[in-house]
C-alpha cells in the first residue's frame, strides 16, 4: 500500500470525479496535503464542485504516469482546521495567484477508503485492491476481479 501512496505524493495533480445527479462529473485539482491516508484539497465555495460535493459527498480521484494509475474512493469531509487550512494556502503557490486570502476557499479532505494500484507494464498486468474500511488487500493481474491472497 505505500508504493500507491508514494506515488499519490508524487503525483500531486489528478482526476477528481463528482457526481451532478445520475451524471458523472470530472477535473482536474491537485492534491493540496497528505497526512497518511488523508488527502487535502481546497476549492472556491462558488464552483460547481463546492456545491456537488456538499449534494453527495463520495469521491473517487485517479493519478497517472505511463503504465501506472492509482485510483482512490472515499468521502470528503469540509471539517479542516484552521491551521491546516493556512498551511495549505501559504504552501502551495497557485493558491495566492487566484486568491487573496486563506479564507476566500473552502478546504476539504479525503480519507482514502478504498485504493486500487494499476502496473500495465508487466505481463501480466499488476493489480492490488486495498479497503482500508476492513484492511483488506486484494491483487491479482488486470482483467481480473480479485484473487484473495
Amino acid at each position: 500500500m505505500q508504493k500507491a501512496l508514494d506515488f499519490l505524493k508524487n503525483h500531486v495533480e489528478i482526476a477528481f470525479a463528482t457526481c451532478e445527479g445520475d451524471r458523472p462529473r470530472i477535473r482536474i485539482f491537485q492534491i493540496m496535503k497528505m497526512e497518511g491516508t488523508t488527502l487535502y484539497f481546497a476549492t472556491s465555495p462558488v464552483k460547481e464542485v463546492f456545491r456537488q460535493l456538499h449534494d453527495n459527498p463520495f469521491v473517487e480521484i485517479m493519478a497517472s504516469e505511463g503504465k501506472v494509475f492509482v485510483k482512490v474512493s472515499g468521502k470528503v469531509d469540509f471539517d479542516v482546521d484552521l491551521e491546516t487550512q493556512k498551511w495549505i494556502y501559504d504552501n502551495n503557490p497557485v493558491l495566492p495567484r487566484l486568491y487573496t486570502s486563506f479564507d476566500k476557499m473552502a478546504y476539504f479532505k479525503l480519507k482514502v477508503e478504498e485504493m486500487d494500484h494499476f502496473d500495465l507494464e508487466p505481463t501480466p498486468p499488476m493489480f492490488k485492491h486495498y479497503n482500508l474500511n476492513d484492511n483488506t488487500v486484494h491483487d491479482g493481474y488486470v482483467g481480473e476481479r480479485y484473487s484473495k491472497k
